[in-house]
């Protein structure tokens, strides 16, 4: 009877350090989830010491008890099915496969990249939003004492604006227990190009974030719903509606039992209320930026640059190897959010060969083969234009100027605020802009590419054309501080410029003067090359 009791007891006891452990680690139950095999280890484990202490097996008696050797065995049968599975999933087996894993095509720059206007360039790293955030945070009286901003600052395409969201969490253990019920209430939205920071206050609060404690976890509301399901990183999105969701994609393993990651499906949580939609990768609605995070996409492509002639020559010989370049950035283009990156050859150089950008939504991937300046070198050359105010660079954003490859760089004081911008040409990196603001670095620019004979002025092909009339109106004005006149004449609808600058005379003029006048068509108004008459 005792021995009965003690083996239900061992049971029991398995049981409860399981279910303790599911509820705080949350492993899949799926074989290509490492997790799920250090869980059966544990398990064995902890089972064979059970048995152990209720057949009382002594640990010198260990090898002759039957039920001990039952353990042990399935036990080095499960870890050597996990050592073997972990070395067939290895590039060292399966190079060719790795390389494949994802489609890159050869892309064209100045037909993918539009130019962007002023006002539609992220001007902020992450760092700076969450300077920014920490700061609308601190003047909302009402919240700051009971929560903070999430570190996540997932960024997004809002409205076509590119933004960073972020929710909140609780600030601690109580304040959650004291807020619980009515849940987060409210996001932060950081303008990346205005830098206008929005503290967003929700009708009904987020009651599945990251910061609950029990069922209502995000990851533990995941892990009850899809048990087998290996979820990536979890990302921060709302949609056009800003309504908030948890983007959480769910991985798929293409080479053996723990390799070849790429997604295959993403859950959609709303965070007010818990529910999901689960969407095959290619069926998620456009809205979606993040189903695939930068980590993988770039892990994904030094596969296919690394691995083209095999795993040895990665490793010795380094044929034809190139691998993406430290660190990356984020590029709006269709709707879509892509990652882009330089890329190098893998011996080091101090240069790239191209750069590549990434679909976070499809994983669509292009290569432009633009040779150039490291994202480094362009950030030591901007901060060397300014070393005097020993002003920090952030990570490029690569800009399409008139056609040119170009780096965008914001400038950063010891506070981590943006001081001034800096455009720093990809071809030739000793072509650097400083300016205050964007559209003043930008004419620094362009003065410098004109001056270095990398954009020419464009060719007037108007024709002079002559017309003569009474003035019948008259007007003066301003542009970049220099005087103009604009004239109307008798017979004509068209409104002629006349610089004050080449033409003085032009002051002597009233209406009803007769004017012969020399010009060229002009978008709003001719620009006059001549003037000759006789002023009353």
């Amino acid at each position: 009877m005792k021995k009965v009791k003690g083996k239900i007891l061992g049971v029991i006891g398995v049981l409860a350090v399981f279910g303790i452990y599911y509820y705080a680690a949350l492993p899949a139950f799926n074989i290509h989830s490492m997790e799920f095999w250090i869980l059966l280890i544990v398990l064995l484990v902890l089972a064979a010491g059970i048995y152990g202490k209720i057949a009382k097996v002594k640990p010198d008696k260990i090898r002759k008890s039957k039920g001990m050797r039952i353990f042990l065995s399935l036990i080095l049968i499960v870890i050597g099915i996990w050592a073997v599975g972990a070395l067939l999933s290895s590039p060292i087996v399966n190079a060719g496969k790795y390389q494949k894993l994802m489609a890159v095509e050869n892309g064209e720059f100045s037909k993918d990249i539009e130019e962007l206007s002023f006002d539609q360039i992220p001007l902020l790293d992450k760092d700076s939003a969450e300077i920014l955030g920490n700061r609308k945070m601190g003047s909302m009286v009402d919240m700051v004492s009971q929560f903070e901003v999430d570190e996540l600052y997932s960024q997004i395409n809002y409205q076509d604006r590119p933004v960073r969201v972020s929710p909140l969490k609780y600030a601690d253990l109580i304040k959650w227990f004291t807020n619980r019920k009515e849940g987060i209430p409210a996001y932060i939205k950081i303008d990346m190009a205005t830098q206008n920071t929005e503290l967003v206050k929700l009708k009904e609060g987020m009651k599945y974030t990251t910061s609950d404690h029990f069922n209502r976890n995000i990851y533990r509301h995941l892990r009850f719903a899809y048990p087998t399901y290996i979820f990536n990183e979890l990302s921060f999105e709302v949609d056009e509606e800003g309504v908030p969701y948890w983007i959480c994609p769910v991985r798929k393993y293409n080479i053996g039992l723990f390799g070849g990651a790429t997604v295959e499906r993403v859950i959609l949580c709303n965070a007010i209320t818990g529910e999901m939609e689960d969407y095959k990768i290619e069926d998620v609605p456009q809205w979606i930026d993040r189903a695939y995070s930068a980590d993988l996409l770039i892990s994904l492509y030094d596969y296919y640059g690394t691995l083209r002639h095999g795993f040895l020559n990665s490793v010795l010989g380094q044929k034809d190897c190139l691998e993406t370049t430290d660190g990356y950035n984020y590029l709006a283009v269709d709707d879509d959010v892509w990652v882009y990156t330089g890329v190098t050859s893998i011996t080091g150089d101090q240069s790239n060969v191209g750069f590549v950008l990434m679909n976070q939504r499809t994983m669509e991937t292009k290569f432009y083969e633009i040779e150039g300046a490291t994202e480094t070198s362009a950030m030591s050359s901007a901060e060397g234009q300014v070393q005097n105010l020993k002003y920090s660079a952030t990570f490029p954003l690569l800009l399409n100027l008139s056609g040119e490859p170009t780096y965008f760089i914001a400038l950063k004081d010891d506070a981590g605020l943006v001081k001034k911008y800096a455009m720093v040409n990809v071809q030739k990196y000793q072509i650097v802009a400083i300016g205050d603001t964007v559209s003043e670095c930008e004419e620094s620019y362009t003065n410098l590419m004109y001056k270095n004979g990398i954009k020419t002025e464009a060719k007037d092909t108007r024709t002079v054309e002559s017309i003569k009339g009474k003035i019948t109106k008259i007007a003066q004005g301003v542009v970049d501080g220099n005087s103009h006149y604009y004239l109307m004449l008798e017979g004509s609808n068209e409104i002629f410029d006349v610089s004050v600058v080449d033409f003085i005379d032009i002051i002597r003029y009233n209406v009803g003067d007769e004017v012969t006048v020399e010009y060229k068509e002009g978008e709003k108004a001719n620009t006059v090359l001549s003037l000759t008459g006789d002023p009353k």
